[in-house]
């Protein structure tokens, strides 16, 4: 292991003025980041309520060394300016190793996929792996982004770092008795067995990988559904990684150094930490390594401890027994955490009113691992003035999703009432994630009508139509049952505009009434009121024309009855 590399150790008050004297010398320098959240701010190994990740052992990197070099007073370049500069321009402590910043952006992007609203900044992860690795030892990594050697911390052996016994049995860092923080992003091997993830493709979850673990890092900051552009979330986050709130404000103080600005610098180049933690666990006589012991108590003779302060009276108070603070919650386990829900293949909804839509809606609900989830709750629900209900005449159904994550709803009958209107499914409490579908209604179509006789139809003026008329309407060769039909009696067929004589409806007053609205029964039958002609003989038309297109004429004609002469003498 690389001799800057031991130099890692664990965090300490030792360097807590130094560290905190810089924080706020860069502070000074440059525009804030995110401000840290109440109850992250106080002594060493503090955790953040609700999310820190549970004991140190359950720390992304078990709480293991980390750098403390902070970054340069003077940002990589103004306020509001492009954070992809060029490779001749800036710091060099802001120039960031090729492959190293491109697996972080990939990160980004493939989180962004999965888990939109955690809204991961790859300034982030590079502010992460410059204080756990320096970049991957300055990016000293192959073409495929792997180390040529294992980037390994120290044995968590108890011995002035958390006590980890050995989970893989030394496959990742060698060691069969205790863990040790592995890789550029320094997972300890059980936190990898939960979090490891393929990011270039070769089929293997390789810690030593840079695409790898910039990957596995993202998805283990976003869990228990956190949004990280909320600085709350963002503080719970860093310190999941590792209980430190000097180790927050270190990855703040390179996080907003590098949303200020950053270049890409060739794989090798980059600019190697030089700061441990803390200074080197003492060493004893016989060779083995112990913690600094903390003060103990004083012999007889020595100093004593200051008294109390005095009750009234004379007497000395008793020292106040600590409030105990309460366990953090547990962040939920990435394949228990929703991370994301997707369309599952539904193709457009569209449907005749009154029929069933060929199309049901699914969906495909991922943990965050990106893995399917299965037994999740997913609700549907449809809004909408169309009438249309899933089978059983319900608006709102649950479903639960199946081994590959789909959930489909039940199959969607039309209402009566064509326009458009919505199915929603939601799925999740902490933080829903929803997915939203457009659907519509036609209305009913007829392809063809056609009377149901030929007689003609004859009529003298001012008198009533002797015959009733009868149409079927029918589509794809079915009766068209509820279809819409619009009755107009009109001069000429080729000139369909609504006569002003001639044959009539009448309305409830017994007026005129010359276009008429219908619709089909059951059956796709229609039979017209009756038809009544006026004073004005000749030919005229009836105009039948249905939704959908089909249109049937028909021809009435007005005139006298002929005279007949009276017999000869």
């Amino acid at each position: 292991m690389a001799a800057h590399i031991r130099r890692r150790l664990r965090k300490g008050a030792t360097t807590t003025a130094v560290a905190a004297a810089a924080v706020a010398a860069l502070a000074a320098s440059q525009a804030p980041a995110a401000p840290l959240t109440e109850g992250s701010t106080g002594g060493d190994q503090q955790a953040a309520g609700g999310e820190s990740g549970g004991p140190e052992d359950d720390a992304a990197t078990g709480n293991s060394p980390y750098y403390t070099d902070l970054p340069p007073l003077v940002t990589p370049d103004r306020p509001g300016s492009s954070s992809n500069l060029p490779a001749a321009t800036g710091s060099a402590e802001a120039g960031i190793p090729a492959s190293v910043l491109a697996a972080y952006k990939q990160a980004e992007r493939t989180v962004a996929g999965t888990d939109p609203a955690c809204r991961l900044p790859w300034q982030l992860l590079a502010a992460i792996g410059k204080v756990e690795s320096g970049q991957a030892r300055g990016g000293k990594v192959d073409a495929n982004g792997t180390t040529p050697s294992p980037i390994l911390g120290p044995a968590l052996n108890g011995q002035g770092f958390a006590l980890i016994k050995d989970t893989d049995g030394g496959a990742y860092d060698g060691d069969a008795v205790h863990d040790r923080a592995v890789g550029p992003m320094q997972f300890i091997p059980s936190t990898w067995a939960t979090w490891g993830q393929d990011a270039n493709g070769d089929g293997r979850k390789d810690p030593n990988n840079i695409y790898d673990a910039a990957l596995a890092a993202g998805r283990y900051l976003c869990a228990g559904g956190r949004d990280l552009a909320v600085a709350a979330d963002l503080d719970r986050a860093v310190l999941s990684y590792n209980q430190s709130t000097e180790y927050l404000r270190t990855v703040r103080s390179w996080f907003a150094y590098y949303q200020r600005g950053t270049h890409e610098v060739p794989d090798g180049s980059g600019v190697l930490p030089t700061s441990p933690s803390t200074p080197t666990p003492s060493t004893t006589p016989g060779g083995t390594t112990s913690p600094t012991p903390s003060p103990s108590p004083s012999k007889p003779g020595g100093t004593k401890p200051s008294p109390g302060p005095s009750k009234p009276g004379g007497g000395t108070s008793p020292t106040p027994k600590p409030t105990p603070t309460p366990p953090p919650k547990p962040t939920p386990p990435p394949a228990d955490t929703l991370g994301s829900l997707e369309n599952a293949g539904t193709g457009p909804l569209t449907a005749t009113a009154g029929g069933t839509f060929d199309e049901r809606v699914s969906v495909r609900a991922r943990n965050a691992l990106g893995a399917p989830m299965a037994q999740l709750p997913v609700t549907f629900t449809v809004t909408g003035s169309t009438g249309t209900l899933f089978e059983g005449g319900r608006k709102t159904v649950t479903v639960l999703s199946k081994a590959d994550g789909t959930a489909t709803a039940p199959a969607l009958k039309a209402g009566e009432k064509s326009g458009d209107f919505t199915v929603t499914a939601t799925a999740g409490t902490t933080r829903p994630r929803t997915l939203t579908y457009a659907a519509s209604v036609t209305a009913r179509q007829a392809d063809a009508i056609v009377r149901t006789d030929s007689k003609a139809l004859v009529a003298a003026p001012g008198e009533k139509f002797a015959d009733a008329v009868t149409l079927k309407a029918t589509y794809k060769g079915a009766a068209a049952a509820g279809v819409a039909v619009t009755a107009t009696l009109v001069a000429d067929a080729d000139k369909p505009a609504e006569n002003d004589k001639g044959p009539h409806f009448k309305d409830a007053d017994g007026k005129p009434l010359r276009t008429l609205a219908l619709t089909a029964d059951a059956e796709g039958l229609l039979r017209l009121p009756d038809l009544f002609a006026d004073e004005n003989p000749g030919t005229y038309q009836l105009v039948l024309t249905t939704e959908g297109g089909a249109t049937v004429v028909i021809e009435l004609t007005v005139e006298a009855a002929e005279e007949t002469a009276p017999p000869e003498a």
